[in-house]
């Protein structure tokens, strides 16, 4: 096991647990994407592969969907380093080769100081120590009493969003790829939108089931659902159609509907862009009824 330490930005990775810091602050990382990180750091600069990361994580023993695994471990390190893969800071991705670390790494030594002992004060009078224990009170009663208005102004349970596999409608089985990519980007947009406001589940196999084998219900009955995001890629012409459903449950209602019509020159290009209208339509919306507030239809598409 790696046990360097490495820093890079205001982050702090520790290779040896797999925690992730941002100016002293714990980063919540899982396992399997803070080893891909591990990957990626101890690399920085280098292109390293998706099949040298499948060996690095998943080993020869593992046939499972690697692909749409290392997709999803991409996208919480991005969630979780604040970064873009349009424009982004840390984590660069190679067109059908891999992914670069690209951010200046500081390799650390030594081990983290602990605060040294202050002096101890000179005595006080007492009239400065009453003083001091009167501001110390009111300080307390202070933040206590915010403390209770977000408590009470906080929903007690978080709103959740299943991400459904996007379909795709055009016959082309070369645009599968398309399709998963941008589901996955549209999971990482979100979650990065969300502002700890609701959550965004995309990674669970009753969300990857064929189409004729689909049932909303179970879906927000397994998950604990309040809003289903579905999705289309159609043909239109010589551009591409995304079609993108918010759904409330468990009425099945559609909350908003967006449509995305580009060409698809650039595959990587064209997920990003539409994931990112996508999610900044449905954040809003998602966050509006986290807080409670109504609404607006959706449009007449």
């Amino acid at each position: 096991m790696d046990s360097r330490r490495f820093r890079f930005g205001l982050f702090a990775f520790d290779a040896s647990n797999g925690e992730l810091r941002r100016e002293g602050a714990l980063v919540h990382l899982q396992a399997q994407p803070a080893r891909v990180l591990s990957q990626l750091i101890s690399r920085a600069g280098e292109v390293v592969s998706r099949e040298e990361l499948r060996q690095a994580i998943w080993g020869d023993e593992t046939f499972v969907n690697f692909e749409r695994g290392l997709n999803v471990c991409i996208a919480q390190i991005r969630t979780a380093l604040g970064d873009d893969s349009v424009s982004p800071r840390f984590v660069r991705t190679v067109p059908r080769l891999g992914y670069q670390f690209i951010a200046p790494v500081e390799l650390l030594t030594g081990t983290i100081q602990e605060p040294t002992a202050q002096p101890v004060a000179p005595r006080s009078h007492p009239w400065r120590v009453v003083a001091l224990s009167c501001a110390a009170l009111l300080l307390a009663a202070v933040a206590i009493g915010v403390y209770w208005r977000q408590v009470a102004a906080s929903p007690r349970t978080p709103v959740m969003v299943a991400v459904v596999r996007f379909d795709n409608e055009t016959g082309d089985a070369d645009l599968d790829r398309i399709s998963d990519g941008l589901t996955d980007t549209v999971v990482e947009q979100l979650t990065r939108l969300s502002q700890d406001r609701f959550r965004v589940i995309g990674n669970a196999s009753v969300l990857r089931l064929p189409r004729d084998q689909r049932d909303l219900s179970a879906i927000a009955s397994t998950l604990h659902a309040q809003f289903i995001v579905l999705g289309q890629v159609q043909r239109n012409g010589s551009q591409t159609r995304v079609l993108a459903h918010l759904i409330r449950m468990p009425d099945q209602t559609h909350v908003w509907v967006i449509r995305v019509d580009k060409p698809l020159d650039d595959a990587l290009a064209f997920q990003s862009s539409a994931a990112q209208q996508i999610a900044s339509e449905f954040s809003s919306r998602l966050i509006a009824a986290a807080d409670g507030k109504n609404l607006p239809p959706a449009p007449n598409n």
